[in-house]
């Protein structure tokens, strides 16, 4: 109710629902915008300037159909609202229930901070489509908004069955997976996966159907598994298998991926998603394969591996990973299936513990509001695993069928944003994150001057910390020791506002270059006392800032200054400060 009178009352677009761009903009997306590869001459820089010119044109259409728009600069109480106060970050998916620039746009009020493109359904243009929507919601509101990119990944499933209706498994049975393309049986099947085969030990397990027929394998020979059968079920054609006890010599890059994961750079998504990571090798290959496609590194997507395979805990796998990826997924609905489920929570805290320590961004996905693909309501199971992940310190939580497909898509993103501020304003959650606080031992001088920056804000009550920053390296540092107060990184390059979307409590502000004048610090001062204003992260003159930047500038980690500064102003000083 707060969030729809606070809405009401600015006389913003947000009161009003807005139109959607004209249906032939929608439509001819495509044809404006001509497909260009990653790797050719500033290709990926080119895509970017396209893509806003499409963004302001919608932009501008529905300002003209909508009379009750407002600029950004008006909207100081609006800022001020709790949508803007979170900083655990929200990721919405997108699909037929959020598809329209309407209905974007509401959830980016309730809440999303990043919308995640499922390229497991639906066609490029599709995707394509609705990234323009999303910049054009971004230039609207003048707010930063990541777009990622989920690729499919392998798909391991059986081969198909005589009897169409499949047969049902007895527990205790012995069952044959094999290379045999004939139709299967009560006593066979084809397993079109030689490498599941090649792989698979005497008392490995195999899990038919997301586990609903579990069988554990007695004999191997060339060609085949034995498995005896541990719990029954029906078996039909095409049903998914999973290897908790294997690890699989195939690349997590099928054809289709490889695929997408060329569209996805062609258009400029600020992540892409990584499915069926089972070791560190898997991140080396996308890492690679992008470099291809972008040899002079201009600002490439920032790569996300989706944890859901056993392996990634043998040895040291989930610290290399993570130290060579740049964002993690708790995606616990394989994760789930493969590991027993008193486990998941345990491997849930892991991961957010281990992405903590390396200053990188975790989001926990997978049926946290599922309920609400049909219900208004979530259960307060939902609540509560909402509610445990943003405790155990994750820098999002993630919505799937719920805000792309569901009946209540906007109402599940503002109650994920309700529970977000109900456990921030609690005191246990705080207590929680400096018990656990990671230390940064790296000895940097950045790392000096964020801990600093903390202590100082903390110390003089500051208001915010404001940090400028190029490609974002000093924003996650200060993000990852948690400070009580708002972190605003100031960048003059809009993929490294986009990628610190995902960072927990980082407000990201885009400033052109041409507004920032990097040969005198004071202006640059003044240019921060602006954009928190405006932000709403501080109200009043006599509001404190503390302010760090590295000099000379776009140096990555040279943070070296650090400055106290009232809200008013660099040459504004009260003596009761």
């Amino acid at each position: 109710e707060e969030y729809l009178k606070q809405r009401a009352n600015e006389g913003n677009t947000a009161a009003t629902a807005p139109t959607a761009p004209p249906a032939p903009i929608a439509q001819n997306i495509e044809a404006a915008t001509p497909s260009v590869g990653y790797g050719s001459a500033s290709s990926y820089l080119d895509t970017l300037s396209r893509t806003d010119a499409i963004a302001a044109d919608m932009l501008d259409s529905s300002r003209k159909a909508s009379t009750a728009a407002s600029a950004p600069a008006k909207t100081d109480n609006f800022k001020s609202s709790p949508r803007w106060r979170k900083k655990t970050k929200q990721l919405a998916t997108l699909g037929p229930a959020s598809s329209d620039f309407e209905m974007i746009e509401k959830l980016f009020l309730a809440g999303a901070d990043v919308f995640r493109l499922n390229f497991s359904h639906g066609e490029h243009a599709q995707k394509k489509e609705l990234l323009d929507i999303i910049r054009a919601v971004e230039a609207k509101y003048d707010h930063p908004i990541a777009i990622l990119g989920d690729l499919q990944g392998p798909k391991i499933r059986t081969g198909t069955f005589a009897n169409p209706a499949g047969e049902l498994l007895q527990a205790g049975q012995i069952f044959r997976f094999d290379s045999d393309e004939t139709p299967g049986n009560a006593q066979r099947v084809f397993l079109p996966h030689p490498e599941i085969l090649e792989a698979s030990e005497v008392g490995h397990v195999l899990l038919i159907d997301d586990g609903k027929v579990k069988v554990v394998v007695s004999g191997k020979g060339p060609g085949y598994l034995d498995c005896e059968v541990v719990v029954g079920g029906m078996i039909k054609d095409r049903k998914g298998v999973n290897t908790p006890d294997s690890i699989l010599e195939i690349s997590c890059l099928t054809p289709k991926d490889r695929e997408d994961l060329d569209y996805m750079l062609g258009i400029g998504v600020d992540w892409v998603a990584l499915s069926f990571v089972q070791r560190p090798e898997d991140i080396v290959e996308i890492k690679r394969l992008i470099m291809s496609y972008n040899p002079n590194n201009a600002n490439p997507p920032h790569i996300m591996a989706k944890i859901e395979k056993p392996s990634c805990f043998w040895g040291d796998n989930l610290e290399r990973i993570v130290e060579l990826c740049d964002g993690i997924m708790v995606a616990r609905g394989d994760l789930g299936v493969e590991c027993q489920p008193e486990d998941v929570p345990i491997l849930q805290k892991t991961i957010i513990d281990e992405c903590r320590a390396q200053g990188k961004p975790s989001v926990v996905a997978t049926q946290m509001m599922e309920s609400m693909i049909e219900s208004p309501t979530p259960t307060r199971a939902e609540a509560s695993d909402a509610a445990t992940a943003i405790y155990d310190g994750a820098d999002a939580i993630m919505l799937s069928a719920e805000s792309a497909a569901g009946m209540y898509p906007e109402e599940s993103v503002l109650m994920q944003q309700r529970i977000i501020n109900r456990v921030e304003g609690d005191s246990h959650y705080s207590k929680y994150l400096q018990a656990t606080r990671p230390k940064i031992t790296d000895g940097s001088t950045a790392s000096a001057i964020i801990l600093a920056a903390r202590s100082v804000a903390r110390n003089v009550n500051a208001k915010c910390i404001a940090t400028f920053t190029s490609g974002g390296e000093t924003a996650r540092k200060a993000s990852m020791k948690r400070p009580e107060q708002p972190i605003c990184a100031i960048s003059p390059l809009k993929e490294t506002c986009r990628h610190l979307a995902m960072s927990w409590g980082v407000y990201p502000e885009y400033c052109p270059t041409e507004n920032l004048d990097t040969d005198n610090f004071r202006d640059m001062l003044r240019t921060c006392c602006e954009i928190t204003l405006r932000k709403g992260l501080v109200s009043d003159d006599k509001d404190l800032i503390v302010v760090t930047a590295g000099f000379p500038f776009g140096t990555p980690g040279a943070a070296n200054i650090i400055r106290v500064i009232p809200a008013a102003g660099p040459s504004y000083w009260d003596e009761t400060l």
